[in-house]
């Protein structure tokens, strides 16, 4: 029987998805696991997987509109049905409940120590047929000795709308959506030549695919590449209004439920980390070979895990609905990373079991599949524990928001030489400042310093981690 491909549900805050760009047309053979469109949510641009094989019998939502979570946006033939039956049987109006439906893949329980508890995470709904996975096609950079942007408290900066320069005076002001901007940026489709169907001329996403398909100019190749990441100038005396993607919606709605909902607190610890930065080098030295370099990152990632299993409170979630705490046995750590149009936490799962190599090499390779937009799904959420990181920009010590259900999260600053008294002599050190964000409903001040000072002595004498 015909099997509807529906959208799925990627977040919490998450209604509705737009069909950025079906990758596949009717009448195409697809097989289990290949990449048949793009979909917008409300946190990035991800490509969806057929679940099963079959042949693309008819699209029910066209690139560029909207669907509801839930709601049928393709059918799939995979039995002994003629496409062509089943693209009639849609096209007269037969309900989607005729086709086959397949049962909703439920989020996996996670395991607590000694015993198996369910995650309290509401389960992520997802289609009968299709999958997704993040997309992100802003670059991602990961600094030596930083693991990503602050997640919650930097706002990503907007993109103006262009200034037309053809004809007129050169302030004709350019009409592009949020979405079809970006698709124009990564098709390399020049805006100022592409004739918008939109209301009043704006340009939409179907104007740059068709413009894409046809081969439409491109910014020329001789324009720097920073360049086109620059947004333009508002001119002297005028303003501009600029509509928020779905990311930095999502991103607001969520950060500020966080601050109304939970009643935060604040500790802030300075660390010397003298010892491990004389340690990482001679580490590089040694891994020279292997092309692996160390960052202060990745020994704060370490330090982190083994204090969150020696201070299980913090590596929690809580479910207010319920009144309930889940304590977990594994340490996945959400690492705060900076997009341009919004932030996102990749998840570095049971990071506990890691040692410094591997949490270099994954913390690489998650980053690059970021870029390439081959993020799995579940590397985007089941968090236990956050950690942002903004040395890297010269930020000394900040405040992070707690991204709930987690039940804290950490600020690291950058590491610095300090005038400090080491051995009643006042001299340079290398110093660097955390702070903890914790939700006061689960965590008090005395536990919360207990995890501090156990993150201080296990970064200030690195064989701490050994005992």
């Amino acid at each position: 029987m015909p099997t509807p491909i529906t959208m799925p549900q990627q977040s919490d805050t998450m209604t509705e998805g737009t069909v950025v760009k079906w990758l596949k047309k009717e009448g195409d053979k697809i097989k289990a696991g290949e990449e048949i469109a793009e979909i917008e949510t409300d946190k990035a641009t991800m490509p969806m997987e057929a679940f099963d094989n079959g042949t693309l019998a008819v699209i029910l939502t066209p690139a560029g509109e909207k669907a509801a979570v839930g709601a049928p946006i393709a059918v799939l033939a995979t039995g002994s049905e003629s496409p062509d039956a089943v693209k009639k049987q849609y096209a007269s109006g037969a309900p989607a409940a005729q086709a086959k439906s397949a049962p909703t893949a439920a989020a996996p329980a996670q395991k607590a120590v000694g015993s198996e508890v369910a995650s309290s995470r509401p389960p992520q709904s997802q289609s009968a047929t299709a999958t997704l996975e993040p997309a992100n096609t802003a670059e991602l950079k990961e600094p030596d000795g930083a693991m990503g942007h602050h997640a919650n408290r930097e706002a990503a900066t907007a993109v103006p709308p262009l200034r037309s320069s053809n004809g007129g005076n050169g302030n004709e002001r350019l009409r592009v959506s949020p979405l079809a901007r970006r698709i124009a940026q990564d098709k390399g489709v020049d805006l100022h030549q592409v004739a918008g169907t939109g209301p009043g001329g704006r340009i939409v996403q179907k104007d740059i695919l068709l413009a894409a398909e046809k081969g439409a100019s491109k910014t020329p190749a001789t324009a720097p590449a920073a360049a086109a990441q620059l947004p333009a100038r508002v001119g002297t005396g005028q303003t501009e209004k600029v509509q928020l993607t779905k990311m930095r919606t999502a991103i607001a709605t969520a950060l500020q439920r966080s601050k109304q909902n939970i009643p935060h607190f604040y500790e802030t610890m300075d660390i010397d980390v003298e010892e491990i930065s004389q340690l990482r080098e001679r580490l590089n030295k040694r891994l020279e070979k292997e092309k692996i370099r160390l960052s202060i990152g990745d020994f704060v990632t370490q330090a982190v895990a083994a204090a969150l299993k020696r201070h299980p409170i913090l590596n929690a979630t809580f479910d207010a609905a319920r009144n309930e705490i889940t304590r977990y046995g594994d340490v996945n750590l959400g690492i705060a990373v900076a997009l341009p149009e919004g932030l996102i936490v990749p998840v570095l799962r049971g990071v506990d079991q890691m040692g410094l190599k591997e949490i270099r090499q994954r913390s690489v390779d998650i980053v690059e599949r970021a870029r390439a937009q081959r993020l799995k799904g579940d590397e985007m959420k089941g968090a236990t524990f956050t950690v942002s990181n903004l040395g890297a920009y010269g930020v000394r010590e900040f405040m992070a928001i707690v991204n709930p259900p987690e039940v804290g999260i950490l600020a690291v600053g950058g590491a610095e030489q300090r005038p400090v008294v080491h051995n009643g002599q006042i001299v340079p050190r290398t110093i660097m400042t955390v702070t903890l964000s914790a939700d006061h409903r689960v965590v008090d001040g005395a536990a919360a310093a207990d995890f501090l000072r156990t993150l201080k002595n296990l970064l200030e004498e690195p064989g701490m981690q050994l005992l």
